[in-house]
């Protein structure tokens, strides 16, 4: 599918050629940068906007053209979009009300909802009467009051303080879970997509450069810019030695020989750049047999948790090690000391061009 804004010289392509198969039932994240695309991704499957090529399938049928309200697809918006002057149970109520569903299912249905967002107790209190976290509660028993196929969810907890956001994202992985519906998660917020997510699509200048669960994203990126925008990361530059059912032999600047992951129909010859990320390597003695990189420590980094050791690799590459801190822990390596870095078993991966 294909979005172009304007004409001639101009034009702007914001969506460049997408495909994507989201399946039923399940919470399918669109994470990417902002002017990535993924919002007008989910506003062409809104109805708010249409596509300049391709089609738009819902269980088989094309709504590419059809206007909002006959999709059976609803949106959580941003900023939420409820009426201050209404009640919570009001506000749930009232999209059933312009369905002309009857009253007595509105009221079933309302019921429901309250019980589903566990707002019971503050069906009567108006809307601007209620903390931004119940907001976005009534929003999402809104946008489910009247079973949409489809829930359209375009960065709602943006707005949200950080304890209120990371319990949000549990809250709306239950819904989801109990409800039974697609959802479509529109953030730029890394940790948001992989904490939800049953897959995530990681957008960049209008494309979908991969798709797969949070794990096969984060342990097994595919492009250069997944895997930066993705946690952090180390970047290697290797020679690639052969190849053999998705695996590749490697030689490091050290010389050293590893295996490596590689990327479905990727060539093993040349040079190519590799990813290891930083809790897969461990801080070894720089004469330690098992260092398959050896540089200087130029800086310990504690941040309560973990304690990030930067090290200048011998050739001048910049590697990060993150080790967690245990208790017990005996911390040997000084700045300025001689170190070797181990990766852990398959830590390195192979990159597209």
């Amino acid at each position: 599918m294909t979005k172009v804004f304007g004409e001639g010289p101009s034009a702007v392509r914001a969506l460049d050629d997408v495909s994507i198969t989201i399946r039923e039932n399940e919470f399918f994240t669109l994470l990417g940068p902002s002017g990535c695309g993924k919002t007008t991704l989910l506003r062409l499957i809104a109805g708010f906007d249409h596509p300049s090529e391709g089609i738009i399938l819902l269980q088989d049928q094309d709504i590419s053209h059809l206007p909002p309200y006959q999709r059976s697809v609803n949106t959580v918006f941003q900023s939420y979009a409820l009426f201050p002057h209404m009640t919570v149970a009001q506000n749930i109520a009232f999209g059933l009300e312009m369905l002309g569903r009857p009253k007595s299912e509105v009221t079933d249905t309302v019921g429901a909802m309250l019980k589903l967002v566990r707002m019971e107790e503050l069906r009567d209190r108006r809307t601007d009467q209620i903390s931004g976290g119940q907001q976005q509660r009534v929003a999402l028993a809104r946008a489910l009051a009247p079973r949409p196929k489809v829930l359209l969810l375009d960065e709602p907890l943006s707005a949200l303080d950080y304890k209120l956001r990371k319990d949000m994202q549990i809250e709306l992985k239950r819904l989801q879970d109990e409800i039974g519906i697609t959802f479509i998660f529109v953030t730029h917020d890394q940790e948001e997509a992989l904490t939800m997510s049953d897959r995530i699509a990681v957008m960049s200048d209008g494309r979908a450069l991969q798709v797969g669960t949070p794990r096969q994203i984060y342990d097994h990126p595919a492009e250069r810019f997944v895997a930066d925008f993705i946690g952090d990361t180390n970047f290697l530059t290797a020679d690639l030695l052969s190849a053999d059912a998705g695996r590749a032999q490697i030689r490091l600047s050290s010389g050293r020989e590893i295996g490596a992951d590689l990327p479905e129909g990727m060539r093993a010859s040349g040079t190519a750049t590799v990813v290891v990320r930083p809790e897969h390597a461990d801080l070894v003695a720089h004469s330690a047999a098992e260092s398959d990189l050896k540089g200087v420590l130029e800086n310990i980094v504690y941040i309560g948790t973990d304690t990030h050791y930067h090290v200048r690799v011998d050739g001048g590459e910049a590697f990060v090690v993150r080790s967690q801190n245990l208790r017990d822990r005996d911390e040997s390596f000084q700045q300025e000391q001689p170190v070797g870095i181990a990766f852990k078993p398959d830590a390195a991966q192979v990159l597209r061009d």
